[in-house]
Parts: C-alpha cells; sequence; structure tokens
C-alpha cells in the first residue's frame, strides 16, 4: 500500500522538528488511516510500520501500549475548534454545524467516531470498556463538542432571542442529522443543509415555548 495519503489531518499537525518529529508524524497519521478504515480492533503494528515506512520495534518501542498509540494520534490532529458568539444565534448553530461536518470528513473525525463506537459497543460497566474511554481521553474532544454550544444558547436566551433550552439537548437535535449525512455519504453537507436543520429546530424550539 503507498504511503501517500495516510495524513490527511490538519495541515498545522505536520510540524517541522527534524528527523524524529517527521516519524512521528507519519507514524501517528499511517494509525489515524487504519483507525479510520478499520476501529481499533484492526490496528496491527506490522501496518502501521508499513505505511509509516519505519521498523515495527519504532512504532512499539514509543507506544507499547495500543490504546496510548491510538490516543496519541487523535491528540495530534484533533485540533481545536472556536465557535464564537457573534450576537446571531442562528449564524452561531450553523457555523458549528458546518465545523462538526467538516470534522466528521476527515480521516481523525472518522477514526474518533471509531473509538467512540468500539468502547460503545462494549457491555455497560465492562473493565474493558472503561479502560478504552480512560486510555483515549482525547475522544472526549469529539463527545463533549455540543456541550460548548451551552455558551452560545445561555447567551441568545439572556438576550431573548431564544426560549430556555439546555444547550446539550438543543446540540442533539442540531447535530444528529449532521452525522447521518456524514455517514451515509450519499450527498455532501452544505452550509444550506446546515442553514436548513437550524432553521428546522430553531422553529420547532420557539413553537414549543410558545
Amino acid at each position: 500500500m503507498s504511503r501517500e495519503g495516510v495524513q490527511d489531518g490538519p495541515a498545522t499537525a505536520r510540524r517541522p522538528g527534524g528527523r524524529t518529529a517527521r516519524t512521528r508524524a507519519r507514524i501517528l497519521g499511517a494509525t489515524l488511516h487504519v483507525v479510520a478504515r478499520d476501529g481499533i480492533a484492526g490496528l496491527r503494528y506490522e501496518e502501521i510500520a508499513e505505511l509509516a515506512g519505519v521498523h515495527r520495534t519504532g512504532v512499539y518501542r514509543t507506544w507499547p501500549d495500543r490504546d496510548a498509540l491510538v490516543n496519541a494520534a487523535l491528540l495530534q490532529y484533533s485540533g481545536t475548534a472556536k465557535w464564537d458568539d457573534t450576537g446571531d444565534p442562528r449564524h452561531d448553530l450553523v457555523d458549528c454545524l458546518v465545523a462538526l461536518a467538516e470534522l466528521l470528513s476527515t480521516t481523525t473525525g472518522r477514526a474518533m467516531q471509531r473509538v467512540i463506537q468500539s468502547a460503545q459497543a462494549v457491555r455497560t460497566g465492562s473493565p474493558h470498556g472503561r479502560t478504552l474511554r480512560s486510555r483515549c481521553p482525547s475522544t472526549r474532544i469529539f463527545e463533549r463538542r455540543p456541550a460548548r454550544l451551552q455558551p452560545v444558547v445561555d447567551a441568545a436566551t439572556a438576550r431573548g432571542e431564544l426560549p430556555p433550552v439546555d444547550g446539550y439537548f438543543l446540540a442533539a437535535l442540531l447535530t444528529g442529522p449532521v452525522h447521518l449525512y456524514v455517514s451515509r455519504g450519499l450527498r455532501p453537507f452544505t452550509r444550506a443543509e446546515a442553514e436548513r436543520i437550524t432553521d428546522v429546530v430553531l422553529a420547532g424550539l420557539r413553537h414549543t415555548a410558545g
């Protein structure tokens, strides 16, 4: 398999720093590629090493724990999304949906979803399930994104532009369709789609509050 294309995280993740930094970036990029495609269960050190163009022992020496390797890869490429309160809640919510769709469409986003799905698939209370989630805390960046809408919602509510509503609940209503759009891949998720979803959800919120 060609090693080209295994690092499609944000350009800012590819930092200069000499041979060691470049090797690390190749390994983490290869890890994301494999996890996004096959999930954690399909991760093999031999394939990571082949994709990165390094020896297997070089990967294992730095990351002897598989979950730690996955976590390092997710943290390297996850970046940070900033959603500003512009004073226009509709605009801000649409921006959030567009940013989410962009993330879900990247190797990083697909890998995060794979890890989260693996943790959720494990029986409730299972020690392995708890271990997986605790060893891959970077997935919480992804899981907590809806909660980060709360300040925007609270500010809009205080200005009387939105009725009182739990920000996490509102985010769940808004982001659910985005996940479906991107995962099914039937058509591109555009800003127009984000606006349509936002308008329907906000209309329903205002109607039920009235």
